[in-house]
């Protein structure tokens, strides 16, 4: 009997099935200080405990995609090792703080499978819930992801595609307990726009680019014990027509969302994702660029408002004209990430 594991093919996944995922993660302040190196993030409601505490935290939490990075990478090895494409989420919630300390684990239940026309792939649909050390979930989210097949021949015979909502509903949101933003201060933040200062339909480019190199994603992807491999093996990619190793999609949110800052700096805390789809894959060495536009709003307190954002990021291209899509609806060439999230935001009161 084999004592290795070649990862799960599509033929291997059933409807119902539950994964408990392996190799539990404490979070320390290493992974938080490299995620800074990495990304670049200057959101200060994570960055000090002083400016935490006056927003009602007893502590600054970890960004939420800290959370988001270390429970997708529990995953990997049983779910999308084998992964053509990470394809998209939806229904994300993030329900409790996560910080310095906590220890999270993960486990999956698949909702869907579809099998490709080529035969040669799938579509896996999991909703993922990591939890803490005192069982209590911390995040949900559903992807999906195209996985090979081990066998071409192989018969699955589930077929669906689960129902999804559009968006995460504003009455689901579930900011940190104690949040309150009547003492929180713009100043130290970055910028004084509050909550009444975001239009509907209003787009803001964040000017600013950052590349993206070839080392800082190896490691970025490994910082997470994210094991796929069309991000690390070489001899395989050298088989596929890009022969490039794909940059993990995560690598390229956390990027979008650092440089977010400029335009958002209050809107650093994310609550929930409601959408998100790698548009065209990334590969290191180009210099990503994005913009966002508020597509709703709503009010959980009297302190604190809600933004909903699609986050937009290009390779290569500034975004200072917006152009995501041409007359067809097709994306536009550069565009790499379409990104779909509730923030947090202080209102002025």
């Amino acid at each position: 009997m084999s004592k290795t594991d070649p990862g799960r093919f599509f033929e291997d996944f059933r409807p119902g099935q539950v994964i408990v995922h392996a190799t539990p993660r404490t979070i320390t302040a290493g992974d938080v200080a490299l995620y800074t190196a990495l990304y670049g993030p200057r959101f200060a409601l994570f960055s000090s405990d002083v400016f935490a505490r006056d927003c009602g935290l007893e502590t600054a939490p970890v960004d939420p995609l800290v959370a988001f990075h270390v429970v997708f990478g529990k995953t990997v090895p049983d779910i999308s090792l084998n992964a053509v494409a990470n394809l998209g989420y939806a229904e994300g919630r993030f329900l409790a703080p996560v910080h310095v300390g906590d220890t999270l684990s993960a486990r999956s239940e698949v909702i869907g499978l579809k099998e490709n026309s080529n035969g040669k792939t799938g579509v896996v649909h999991v909703r993922t819930t990591g939890v803490n050390q005192r069982g209590v979930a911390v995040l949900s989210y559903v992807r999906w992801v195209m996985v090979r097949k081990r066998d071409a021949a192989a018969t699955v015979e589930a077929s669906s595609v689960p129902p999804l909502a559009e968006a995460v509903a504003a009455s689901d949101l579930t900011p940190p307990p104690g949040l309150d933003f009547r003492r929180y201060d713009f100043a130290h933040a970055g910028a004084a726009h509050a909550y009444e200062d975001y239009a509907v339909g209003e787009k803001i480019d964040h000017v600013d680019g950052m590349v993206v190199e070839e080392a800082e994603a190896q490691m970025a992807t490994r910082l997470w014990q994210n094991t796929a491999k069309v991000h690390f093996n070489q001899f395989q990619r050298a088989k596929d027509p890009s022969g490039r190793r794909l940059v993990y999609g995560g690598v390229v949110i956390s990027t979008a969302k650092a440089l977010s800052f400029n335009g958002l700096q209050n809107a650093g805390l994310v609550l929930a994702i409601n959408g998100g789809r790698h548009v065209s894959p990334y590969h290191a060495g180009g210099t990503v660029f994005a913009w966002s536009q508020v597509l709703d709003k709503a009010e959980l307190s009297p302190t604190v408002g809600a933004l909903r954002l699609r986050l937009v990021a290009t390779v290569d291209r500034p975004c200072a004209d917006f152009p995501d899509k041409d007359e067809t609806g097709a994306y536009a060439p550069g565009v790499i990430l379409d990104f779909d999230h509730w923030a947090a935001v202080p209102k002025r009161g």
